[in-house]
């Protein structure tokens, strides 16, 4: 006849047994709150404002850059992948360089409106 043998129910975590004296931990203490992130302009405006082809856009979206808290990084990842086109960090790029405006498309006027 085979006897089975039955272990006492413990109420311990399995693992290796405790070493160390049985003081009980302290509570630690609560860690410092989260610093408020703020949103980012360009995950919260519409996105094809950043690459639009009407330079009014693009200063709308130069202006909404200039407040961002990653400008700086995001310009300078910009310059470093030579972007394209679009506005990055609060600049506007055109064939992988910064330009200061964009002019519209189309011919220039022959004479200057009056």
């Amino acid at each position: 006849m085979q006897s089975t043998l039955t272990r006492p129910v413990s109420h311990r975590r399995p693992g290796p047994p405790r070493t160390g004296s049985a003081t009980p931990r302290r509570p630690q203490a609560p860690a410092a709150p989260a610093p408020v992130r703020r949103p980012l302009p360009c995950r919260e405006e519409d996105s094809d404002l950043w690459f639009a082809e009407r330079p009014e856009q693009l200063e709308m979206a130069k202006a909404l850059c200039a407040e961002c808290p990653v400008r700086d990084a995001c310009l300078a990842g910009a310059l470093s992948r030579a972007e394209p086109w679009g506005v990055w960090g609060g600049e506007i790029f055109e064939r992988g360089t910064v330009i200061a405006r964009k002019r519209p498309r189309g011919r220039p006027r022959k004479v200057v409106a009056a």
